[in-house]
């Protein structure tokens, strides 16, 4: 097998030459991934992340998680993980990796695509996602189109792991077609799915259509340079396991909370739920031990502090586990050879347990499912207007309609396609017309969506 090269893994390398003073220390000590960093907290779309949906939708509740403070907690775990990866002597003896040189480049790269892990989610959370699947395979149904299979796919199969790496690498524009120009290593590692083909939910990097095929090229170029790339199979990059864990960690321990500050149930309710947890595969329970050590409190503390002893106890333990399996796995993962989650590759399957109380006292809430299905008609409303609209006869309706697109957005669709910024929209071809619609109706924030859908539909005027 080929060796493993963590200077390419580890790419400093941009798809546009970076014009920072980065070989003037002087003037920037930053390093290239620590310039990435900045890049990201500075960006737009992480700003419009704190009016995203993690679970509860169009919330009020200040206690409740956006996809913001979701991914802020994420980039703090994959923070941790980089750390305590850095302090493990097998892990540098099997890279050759120099402790006091990569303490500033892996637990940074963490921070960065644990910070953007969700940078391309649309409106609505995940139910947002379906709404535009949903919408787009009845819409192919009905017309002939001059797109291919997997044109089509894109839309069919809309993810937002895939709008992301668009969002990053095009959609940040300023006056070209290179985004936030962001690192080769950052954005390989981003990539959880680098996959711009069929779907195979066999295979852990193929589960998802990861990448679209306006950015397929970006793709090649990016991990041809980190040598992720195997015959005409792209490989995960080893960090993004890392960084799939941090993700998993947070949401099903957070979600928990959550709902524990609904009052949904009480802590007593979700430790009993945990004892009694019983593998459906082996019938195996989670050791009595383990149980005690994650609701290590006393009864006579208040259940606020019972519930944040938990959070603490379970984050530590799936930390070490996702440590402990990178290490275990580490050639598998390198060579693309790896096919679990990290978290979810565990004997007493904590993992598994904390997903079905999530699947049994979160996610079928009446208050969470009512406004997934106001997500659901207000993204199928836009997606109905802007594609009726855009495509109308009347050139006068599409004038109008292509008017109320936001003009950066255009102009990526402009700069990729090598079109003058100050050209008619309609050179555009179908795909990128409606490539257009969709980076514009999933980078709307939940309450900017609701409110652009009540005025197109007259329910609102100002």
């Amino acid at each position: 097998m080929e060796k493993i090269d963590w200077n390419k893994l580890l790419s400093p390398e941009r798809l546009r030459d970076s014009k920072r003073p980065s070989k003037n220390p002087s003037i920037d000590p930053r390093n290239e991934f620590e310039s990435d960093f900045g890049r990201i907290i500075f960006s737009p779309a992480i700003r419009r992340m704190h009016d995203k949906t993690q679970v509860f939708p169009l919330t009020t509740d200040d206690n409740i998680h956006s996809r913001l403070t979701h991914s802020l907690e994420v980039m703090s775990v994959g923070y941790s993980l980089g750390i305590k990866l850095l302090e493990n002597d097998t892990f540098l003896k099997k890279t050759g990796l120099e402790k006091e040189k990569s303490i500033r480049e892996i637990p940074i790269i963490l921070k960065n695509i644990c910070l953007i892990h969700d940078i391309g989610n649309p409106p609505f959370g995940h139910f947002g996602e379906e709404a535009i699947r949903n919408f787009f395979k009845n819409y192919f149904k009905n017309i002939k189109t001059p797109l291919s299979a997997l044109e089509r796919e894109d839309f069919i199969c809309f993810d937002g792991n895939a709008q992301g790496f668009r969002v990053l690498t095009k959609l940040q524009v300023l006056d070209d077609q290179y985004g936030l120009n962001l690192t080769y290593a950052t954005l390989a590692s981003y990539l959880k799915y680098p996959n711009p083909n069929k779907i195979n939910k066999g295979r852990l990097c193929l589960k998802k259509r990861g990448v679209f095929q306006s950015e397929r090229d970006y793709l090649k170029k990016i991990f041809e340079e980190c040598k992720l790339k195997s015959r005409d199979q792209y490989k995960r990059h080893p960090l993004s396991y890392l960084m799939e864990a941090a993700d998993s960690i947070c949401y099903l321990v957070m979600d928990i909370e959550d709902g524990f500050n609904k009052n949904w149930y009480s802590i007593n309710e979700f430790r009993d739920f945990i004892l009694q947890y019983e593998s459906e595969k082996d019938f195996k329970k989670i050791p009595k031990e383990l149980i005690e050590k994650i609701f290590s409190f006393k009864e006579e503390e208040p259940e606020n502090k019972k519930m944040v002893t938990s959070r603490i106890n379970l984050i530590s333990y799936f930390v070490d586990l996702a440590h402990k399996n990178f290490i275990k796995n580490y050639e598998n993962i390198c060579y693309g050879e790896y096919n679990k989650e990290l978290i979810f590759d565990d004997e007493n399957k904590v993992a598994q347990a904390l997903q079905n109380f999530c699947n049994e006292n979160i996610f079928p809430k009446k208050d969470i499912i009512s406004l997934e299905l106001t997500g659901n008609s207000v993204i199928e409303g836009l997606l109905n207007y802007y594609m009726h609209f855009i495509f109308h006869e009347n050139s006068k309706y599409r004038k109008k309609a292509i008017g109320l697109i936001s003009r950066s957005i255009k102009n990526a669709a402009f700069y990729e396609n090598n079109i003058d910024t100050n050209c008619n929209f309609e050179e555009l071809n179908f795909y990128y017309k409606i490539r257009v619609i969709v980076d514009f109706i999933s980078g709307m924030t939940d309450q900017y969506a609701l409110n652009h859908y009540q005025k197109l539909s007259g329910q609102k005027i100002i």
